[in-house]
């Protein structure tokens, strides 16, 4: 892809594949940051002989929220590719969900509320430097795949449960004796769990449970 500019805007993530593809082939540095895995079909290579290769050759990073660790497929899909060499963490800040390749170009992602998700494609070196800069602090503030998962086994298993209690409106006492956990106990893996969806009220939990494929 020749860019015409430093910045470019495309819509759809038909056409960001189609116009940096290349892109990706040839690098040999990628750091992706991004809520889940659905945000960079593209970035994510199928494990077939030929993906697996792509990862091995490859610097390979990429950082997520706590809930890719929700859904058992996805778990496994990134203890995978960790397997392979890439590099994964998870962080449970804001992430402003970008890619960058070889630290010279930076692909960052639209409001995902549009019917056709826009990105642009930047690769202006004082911009890309700058959200370079924004990835690495939220990379070193975040925790290994098998640290995080290693204390995120509980909340994956009680995750079902807990989300059916909180999308039916059972009462916390209820919710916590059927668990065979005090209410307190119950709470805080509500709290935990309202973390990995990336939510902050139990109101705002039906839509995204949806979003990541667990309701």
């Amino acid at each position: 892809m020749e860019l015409v500019s430093d910045i470019s805007l495309i819509r759809g993530e038909e056409e960001l594949f189609d116009r940096t593809a290349h892109l990706f082939v040839a690098a040999t540095d990628i750091a992706c940051a991004a809520d889940d895995l659905y945000t960079w079909a593209l970035s994510r290579p199928s494990l077939t002989r030929h993906g697996e290769r792509m990862v091995r050759d490859k610097r390979i990073r990429k950082l997520y929220r706590p809930g890719v660790l929700l859904n058992e497929q996805t778990a496994r899909h990134l203890h995978r590719l960790s397997g392979l060499g890439a590099q994964i963490r998870i962080g449970t800040g804001e992430i402003n969900e970008a890619i960058l390749l070889d630290e010279r170009v930076a692909i960052m992602a639209g409001d995902e509320g549009k019917a056709v998700r826009s990105y642009s494609v930047i690769s202006r070196p004082e911009l890309v430097q700058g959200i370079l800069s924004l990835f690495e602090t939220a990379w070193e503030a975040a925790a290994t795949l098998e640290t995080f998962d290693a204390r995120f086994a509980d909340i994956r298993m009680e995750a079902p449960q807990i989300l059916d209690f909180l999308t039916t409106g059972c009462k916390d006492d209820k919710a916590a004796k059927s668990l065979g956990m005090g209410v307190r106990t119950y709470q805080r893996r509500v709290s935990e769990l309202l973390v990995a969806l990336g939510v902050t009220s139990r109101l705002q939990v039906d839509a995204r449970a949806r979003e990541l494929g667990l309701l």
